[in-house]
């Protein structure tokens, strides 16, 4: 712990107790991150079992911060900390939390404490929570709520995982289409108690309970109350239960939608999806592609070395395999290298730049993939563009490298078979770069994550091929 820390922290003591807003100011920072030096103050009132000082210095954050606080703290003193939060608190921070410190939360969590927190909780949530319990507790957790909430957690833990089913809130407000917007604001201050937390429409539904439109909140409260719903409800754009959380987030991204109704496969109404949880899908999903293209897993801030050995190490293996073959292309230019050995410095040249290339149309392809920006209808107007993208830097670096080897060398010919070499390999690393996705997407395979080992081979045994290829014409 540093000096300035300690310094800070005496400060704190004595000066306590501070008022909530100087806290909340010291708090945070001016991006909303959690400023460093609140974690050991939060960490000293555990050791010391100073009950009050950290009721102060929780009380000053919002649960998302606290979440954020769980991740800086060590496992002991996140086990410490848990009897002082409440179950309502306790509720809202375990839907903020990483997914690994949660799981590891959750073994110090009693049973009874845990199944009062999972009523606090929209039904969503509360199935991502029981969903990481171990069996046993899972169902001790379980029998300890009421019928209602256990069947809802149940039902939502039916549907496959990453789906509409698995993302969906089954708390909705619902309407028949022959109420007045009188009767529908009449009957949402009757049930108040039973709505959800968080609501934006009102879902007209038919006889048979399936969504005919959607009337906006916003729309109840500027309609006269005689008006009949069927006047002011929109068409909705409804979400099968089974469809793929990734494509839910496109939809709402596609026709910016606050809320969808999710229905089943005969059509009746059984949840909806707000956008905050979208939210949390296209950051999911963003994090998920973004380490898939490097070959890695979310390691998470309390992940152990040989966790993370364990999911890197296969990919390596890989890529050890692809460039043990492409290197075999070399074998046979070996009397022509030992004559021109400059050659030997050129190579790793050729090849990291055709690397740098391919990375650049395969991040460019797998984004368009994702948005659904990159199709069958315009897959080979994208190729031709990459590839004029390829031939044309290709052009500009293997001038400007040409030209220093001249300079250097004064060897035209050494010259002209690096300019045609980085030429040929940045137009293979565009041609790799945009089809390799293309072609794992059309055989069921995730871009995202065999892409770069493709590229990388690619790119490693065309650069060696071009070059001393390309060499043995020339200089030979």
């Amino acid at each position: 712990m540093s000096r300035e820390t300690d310094d800070l922290m005496d400060l704190a003591r004595r000066q306590n107790p501070e008022t909530e807003e100087d806290l909340e100011d010291l708090a945070l920072g001016e991006d909303y991150a959690l400023n460093p030096e609140y974690v050991p103050m939060v960490a000293d009132a555990l050791d010391r079992g100073d009950t009050e000082r950290l009721r102060d210095l929780l009380g000053a954050l919002h649960p998302a911060d606290i979440a954020d606080l769980m991740g800086f703290l060590s496992a002991d003193d996140r086990e410490e900390l848990l009897p002082h939060l409440d179950p309502e608190a306790l509720a809202e921070i375990l839907s903020e939390l990483d997914t690994e410190i949660r799981e590891e939360i959750l073994e110090h969590v009693p049973s009874a404490t845990l199944a009062k927190a999972l009523g606090e909780m929209e039904s969503d949530d509360a199935a991502d929570v029981v969903d990481d319990l171990e069996a046993d507790k899972r169902a001790q957790v379980l029998a300890a709520m009421p019928d209602v909430e256990r069947a809802a957690i149940e039902n939502t833990l039916a549907y496959e995982d990453e789906t509409a089913g698995r993302l969906m809130q089954r708390e909705v407000v619902a309407a028949p289409q022959f109420w007045t917007v009188g009767q529908t604001i009449d009957h949402l201050r009757r049930e108040s108690d039973e709505l959800p937390e968080l609501f934006f429409d009102v879902y007209v539904v038919d006889p048979a309970y399936k969504p005919v439109g959607a009337a906006p909140v916003s729309h109840l409260l500027r309609s006269r109350r005689e008006t009949p719903l069927a006047q002011i409800m929109e068409q909705v754009t409804e979400i099968p239960v089974d469809m793929d959380q990734e494509e839910v987030a496109y939809i709402f991204d596609k026709y910016h939608l606050i809320s969808a109704p999710v229905v089943e496969p005969g059509g009746r109404l059984v949840g909806q999806i707000t956008v905050d949880d979208i939210v949390g899908v296209i950051q999911e999903e963003t994090e998920e592609d973004i380490l898939a293209l490097a070959g890695v897993s979310d390691a998470g801030r309390d992940a152990g070395f040989l966790g993370i050995v364990k999911s890197r190490l296969p990919w390596l293996l890989v890529n050890l395999v692809t460039e043990a073959v492409a290197v075999t292309v070399i074998g046979p230019f070996q009397p022509m290298i030992a004559k021109i050995v400059v050659l030997v410095m050129l190579i790793p040249i050729v090849s990291s730049l055709g690397g740098n290339a391919g990375t650049q149309a395969l991040t460019v392809a797998v984004r368009a993939i994702a948005t659904k920006e990159l199709n069958a209808a315009n897959a080979m107007r994208v190729i031709m563009r990459e590839l004029a993208v390829g031939l044309l830097n290709g052009g500009a670096v293997g001038l400007m490298l040409g030209g220093a080897l001249y300079l250097w060398q004064h060897d035209w010919k050494l010259s002209l078979v690096v300019f045609l070499a980085i030429i040929a390999n940045l137009f293979v690393a565009a041609l790799g770069g945009i089809l390799a996705p293309i072609v794992l997407e059309r055989f069921g395979r995730d871009p995202a994550v065999s892409s770069s080992v493709v590229v990388t081979f690619m790119t490693d045994f065309f650069g060696f091929l071009a070059l001393l290829g390309i060499a043995a014409l020339i200089l030979l």
